[in-house]
């Protein structure tokens, strides 16, 4: 094994960055921010001056920010039939996501299965718009307002979403959009100012902050979900519980980093094309997938014939590469990918996922050749073997 392993797992968790580290040892003797006395008082300028650093990583009012213990929540929060509007109650009778989103998205959160409708997706991974249009359209609104929920990249491909054109269809519908930004919060640019999404999701360890601590982020104040959880009325009594207040202060720190890091992400592309430039020399048959449509500076997913990606992953790590056979979003299961299928490329083809990031360098690329050569090799002596 590499005595210095190379990271290339970015998509599943970015190593912690040194200034949001800081920023918690820094917050992990805070008061509770609901107290009034001076103690509090500190602690609640620690989380206030975080919600403004997350606002401003997508251009939000940091009032309309909501704490979370992370995506997950997030998205079960707001993927909920009961909604509020001042006194009054809003009911949203059914959801519609794309069938390439990420699972705590394609479940359906507090949606009863019967109300929960998957849009699919073209072979490289853009949601078809004019299914979502029919089925918008079809939607009885007499019974409640539609609910679209989709992410703005995906988790596996990288592949961006036309997030303002799927935004005007979900308008002209008078719908709600909820956009799950959790990968391309940090990666490309993101603005709540705009007319198209209602509420974005983020995630802290995406972008370098901790595990732990997540947001939704609305573009106004006008409607909200029902709580999730209830209790004491922390974040406006949108989600009760004492703040974590450390990772809070870590996630803005983070936020704040990510902001300053989209004038970098061309440097990462030229990364991500070293990568790919490898695998399709040692492997000319191999297939990337969703390189024909707008991806993530960051993000490559590609397969190689006969090769298994949960092999190839074990060979990766035992070599001193970390990266991903699919998302690591479940318990670390390897499994069919639900992104491919979705996309049309069966249910049984496995790929690897290779996500980067600033701190990536050249010796992690080399690590990435030197290791995959091996597994291309392998496959090499089976068939002649054979």
């Amino acid at each position: 094994m590499a005595a210095t392993r190379a990271y290339l797992d970015y998509n599943a968790s970015a190593p912690l960055i040194a200034e949001a580290r800081a920023a918690m040892v820094a917050a992990l003797d805070a008061a509770n921010p609901s107290s009034v006395h001076a103690e509090g008082r500190a602690s609640r300028r620690l989380v206030e001056d975080a919600r403004r650093d997350v606002a401003r990583l997508v251009n939000a009012r940091p009032e309309h920010v909501v704490f979370t213990s992370g995506a997950t929540e997030a998205a079960s929060t707001l993927l909920t039939p009961g909604w509020q509007m001042g006194r009054g109650a809003i009911r949203m009778s059914h959801l519609y996501v794309s069938a390439a989103d990420h699972p705590c998205i394609l479940n359906g959160g507090r949606f009863a299965a019967a109300q929960v409708t998957r849009i699919g997706v073209d072979r490289n991974g853009i949601a078809d718009l004019e299914a979502l249009s029919a089925a918008l359209a079809a939607h009885d609104k007499a019974a409640g307002l539609p609910l679209v929920a989709i992410h703005a990249a995906n988790n596996e491909t990288g592949v961006v979403q036309p997030v303002e054109r799927i935004g005007e269809v979900v308008k002209a519908a008078d719908g709600v959009l909820v956009v799950d930004a959790v990968q391309a919060a940090g990666r490309i640019p993101l603005d709540m100012s705009g007319p198209y999404a209602d509420y974005l999701i983020l995630s802290s360890h995406k972008i370098g902050g901790p595990k732990g601590a997540g947001a939704i982020i609305a573009a106004s104040d006008l409607m909200m979900p029902r709580p999730l959880v209830n209790g004491g009325g922390q974040e406006k009594g949108h989600r009760a519980g004492t703040e974590n207040v450390a990772g809070i202060a870590g996630f803005g720190a983070a936020a704040r980093a990510a902001l300053a890091g989209l004038a970098g992400m061309e440097a990462i592309a030229r990364r991500r094309d070293e990568i790919e430039t490898i695998v399709t020399e040692l492997a000319p048959d191999a297939e990337i997938f969703g390189n024909a449509a707008p991806r993530l500076a960051n993000t490559t997913f590609f397969a190689i014939p006969g090769i298994k990606a949960e092999t190839a992953q074990i060979a990766f790590d035992l070599a001193g590469v970390a990266l991903s056979a699919g998302s690591a979003c479940s318990s670390g299961k390897v499994g069919p990918s639900h992104v491919l299928k979705a996309m049309g490329h069966g249910d049984s083809l496995g790929a690897l996922r290779v996500s980067i990031g600033h701190a990536t360098g050249a010796g992690d690329i080399e690590a990435f050749r030197a290791a995959l050569a091996g597994i291309v090799a392998r496959r090499a002596g089976k068939e002649e073997a054979a």
